[in-house]
């Protein structure tokens, strides 16, 4: 079009010419002079690059796709064609899951032949006569046998290895120090599978109070009481006695829960908490005044942070409840520790409609970092417990609670000499924050003692 755009042009201009000749335009004696070559080749210039312009346009909206040559080692990636990318990256995902199988199947076949040489040595030493070395299960002086070698022993994963593991097989739990006391552990053990269980809750306790802490999982059935009756519904049950059938009580010295309540108004007998379950005596008011002794109240703590905030928590040795009953009362729901120490205590806090959860000092709380709002613990972390136990106890409470949470220290039990010497400097080391700092002398066996009692209320900073 341009081109025949030119040629008419050109055709004017000679007929122009040619008029005005014929009318005596040309009286000044010039000729037409032809166009200048550069002129002509701007003009070119310019054509060809309106026609490249046109064939690059109708290139890129036929659809056609554009790809990167590159050399045939390298895997092709095409700009617009996410299926082959796609289908490349399951390539990739399918080859790496066949080689963690293959790895899996080479570690299981190293096992086999570990075992077969152990078996051929074993053989080879027995013909020359040399004496058999002692046998080593994992650690154990001594191969277990029966239930105690299902319970600790690793078990493969059906479907192989697993990413999540990280391994092959599943490790059952079982605490390091059970490993010394392999006598007690068996006993234990030694059951009828599908059967009822032993009525052994005090061999338990033993051994949990002695590290072996978890225990392996049994195949038995505990015995359930005879004569069960359902308990009382909230909120009632927060402060009723429950019903004695809801207790085996072979395993402790009392045999019904009158029994226990008079525990607190006898002279005799050491007891873990001699008090706690004379819910109509000084149980019922604890925690309710903020006085002149070394405790504090709930309300008052309760006020010492943001509305609704304190939601979620930990009492740690909690004996029957009580405080996880207050508390709930206030709509905030905690989760008490404690053990069967003479009692059913566990059970007597589950009667009240309160979460009981039976652990040691020595474990590791069965909490995720950052997640409770309050810890509450009451004459369980005294000087009675080792130093550097104590420490790991404190930054494990500090690990649970979420920024912001706080850990109420509450009668914590020292002599005068250990407080700025040994305490002091734990939880300095620990990184509370202290709100409330009351320290108050324990007289009743004499100011020459010099005992105290301190009570805190710590919090986690937000940074």
């Amino acid at each position: 079009m341009h081109g025949t755009k030119h040629r008419i042009t050109a055709t004017s201009s000679q007929q122009q010419q040619q008029v005005g000749a014929a009318m005596g335009g040309g009286s000044d004696g010039h000729a037409h002079r032809p166009p200048r070559p550069a002129l002509r080749h701007a003009k070119l210039k310019m054509l060809l690059v309106v026609i490249a312009t046109n064939l690059v346009s109708v290139y890129l909206f036929s659809g056609a796709s554009l790809s990167l040559t590159v050399p045939a080692s390298a895997p092709r990636i095409h700009l617009w064609d996410s299926t082959a990318l796609l289908r490349d990256l399951n390539a990739s995902r399918d080859t790496l899951s066949l080689a963690r199988a293959e790895l899996a199947f080479l570690r299981a076949q190293c096992g086999t032949s570990s075992l077969l040489l152990e078996s051929v040595l074993s053989k080879l030493g027995a013909v020359h006569g040399d004496a058999p070395a002692a046998q080593d299960f994992n650690g154990w002086p001594e191969e277990p046998a029966g239930e105690l070698r299902l319970a600790i022993e690793p078990h493969r994963l059906p479907l192989g290895y697993s990413v999540n593991f990280g391994t092959d097989e599943l490790f059952p739990g079982l605490g390091f120090a059970c490993r010394n006391f392999q006598e007690e552990l068996t006993r234990y053990m030694t059951y009828n599978a599908s059967a009822e269980c032993p009525d052994d809750e005090g061999l338990a306790l033993q051994l949990m109070l002695k590290g072996c802490e978890p225990l392996p999982r049994r195949r038995c059935r505990p015995r359930s009481p005879a004569r069960y009756a359902e308990p009382m519904p909230l909120p009632g049950s927060l402060w009723s006695m429950p019903d004695d059938t809801t207790v085996n009580w072979t395993p402790y010295t009392c045999k019904n829960y009158t029994c226990l309540v008079d525990r607190a108004r006898s002279r005799g007998g050491s007891y873990d908490c001699k008090d706690c379950f004379d819910l109509a005596g000084k149980e019922r008011r604890r925690w309710l005044t903020d006085n002149g002794g070394p405790g504090f109240s709930i309300d008052n703590v309760l006020r010492s942070r943001p509305p609704g905030t304190v939601r979620i928590g930990l009492d740690i040795g909690g004996g029957t409840g009580t405080f996880a009953a207050r508390m709930r009362e206030r709509n905030v729901t905690v989760v008490t520790t404690t053990l069967d120490l003479d009692a059913p205590f566990n059970r007597f806090v589950a009667s009240r409609g309160l979460v009981p959860l039976q652990i040691s000092l020595v474990q590791r709380l069965p909490f995720a970092d950052d997640v409770l709002d309050i810890v509450h613990s009451m004459h369980v972390l005294t000087n009675s417990v080792p130093d550097d136990v104590l420490e790991f106890a404190l930054f494990d409470i500090y690990r649970v609670l979420r920024p912001g949470g706080v850990f109420w220290l509450d009668h914590f039990f020292c002599l005068g000499r250990q407080l700025n010497a040994t305490y002091v400097p734990i939880f300095r080391r620990v990184g509370f924050r202290p709100l409330r700092w009351k320290p108050s002398p324990k007289l009743d066996l004499g100011p020459e003692r010099n005992e105290w009692y301190v009570s805190a209320l710590l919090e986690k900073p937000m940074t």
